[in-house]
């Protein structure tokens, strides 16, 4: 039986891949931070005894140590992070702690454990910034914009710096935008079926936004995760743009989500400059050609189909809230 080691399992990405795992038989073990309250919703419908979670945290190199002598695994992959870009520019340091130095920990608590683990890193199409060609492909030069971007180019060259000096099984998968109804509630797609649903049932009117410009590479995040666990299973470590191909601007992804619902959204959102970034990045598109051609990997769910499916979750959501009365407020 295989060992997996995930941080971040608690996380969108996290728990899609412990499922995943699972289903192809492997003993799963999880990094969770210790807090004052349990933050494992995501994993809930799982069976708890198929997992194996340990305390640990990505700014303290003991705890990963100890994590990883207890699991022993064959496989890691580093998906923990302070992922927020606006809110990294609130907390650029501790963005660049955990998102940052968190991947140069652990890859060197792996390395001093003399450890043949097959390392997998959470690389973001973030560090294109302000592209310079599109698509993004491999190839294309980074130009990171935020403290959370320069972060994750921090642990982009770590890992390919570990693979080349030490020979190590050590990947990154740029990802692109990659969502679903468990992406965090912050983030800008989740936001808006969230208040879309809200409205519909009548518990809110108005939903407040930034930049409805910017346009984004939006996949479905349980089509990605198999992206990752193929990466592992190369015969050469290689990294790869993990995308759709396609990109939608925010106002897309408003009309679909609410045209859904059969509302209009412009009677609804509001903008508002304390939602925009200090340095924007506009235009994010990637090439997932090199990873189609070489991992057979490409994604099954079109656009249309993640919003709907975002969508139609988060209206009974809004429905499991308005019969149970728990906020019947306006705003």
């Amino acid at each position: 039986m295989p060992k997996a080691l995930i941080t971040g399992i608690t996380g969108q990405d996290g728990s899609y891949l412990a499922e995943l795992l699972l289903e192809k038989g492997y003993e799963v073990h999880g990094l969770v931070r210790r807090s004052s309250s349990f933050n494992t919703g995501r994993l809930d419908h799982l069976p708890r005894e198929s997992l194996n979670l340990h305390y640990a945290d990505l700014g303290d190199l003991a705890s990963m140590r100890d994590a990883l002598r207890k699991a022993k695994p064959d496989e890691v992959y580093n998906l923990a992070a302070q992922s927020h870009v606006r809110v990294s520019f609130d907390m650029p340091e501790y963005t660049a702690q955990v998102t940052g130095l968190g991947c140069l920990r652990l890859l060197e608590a792996l390395r001093e454990e003399g450890s043949q683990t097959r390392f997998y890193q959470a690389s973001s199409s973030e560090l294109y910034g302000r592209v310079v060609e599109t698509p993004q492909t491999e190839k294309t030069p980074f130009h990171p914009r935020s403290p959370y971007a320069a972060a994750k180019a921090f642990a982009f060259y770590t890992t390919l710096n570990y693979r080349e000096a030490y020979g190590m099984f050590a990947v990154n998968g740029i990802l692109f935008n990659h969502e679903s109804p468990r992406r965090g509630e912050s983030f800008v797609t989740r936001k808006i079926t969230r208040a879309a649903g809200r409205i519909k049932a009548g518990l809110q009117k108005t939903l407040t936004l930034g930049n409805l410009d910017a346009k984004r590479d939006w996949g479905y995040a349980k089509d990605y995760v198999e992206a990752m666990w193929l990466m592992l299973q190369a015969k050469e470590p290689e990294d790869f743009v993990i995308a759709t191909g396609e990109t939608h601007s925010v106002r897309e992804f408003l009309d679909a989500c609410f045209g859904h619902l059969g509302l209009d959204w412009k009677e609804h959102v509001r903008t508002d400059p304390r939602y925009l970034r200090p340095s924007e990045v506009d235009l994010l598109l990637g090439d997932p050609s090199l990873a189609e051609k070489r991992l057979g990997w490409k994604p099954r769910t079109s656009f249309l189909e993640l919003v709907k499916l975002m969508t139609e979750h988060d209206l009974e959501l809004a429905r499991d809230e308005q019969r149970s009365g728990k906020s019947l407020r306006y705003v």
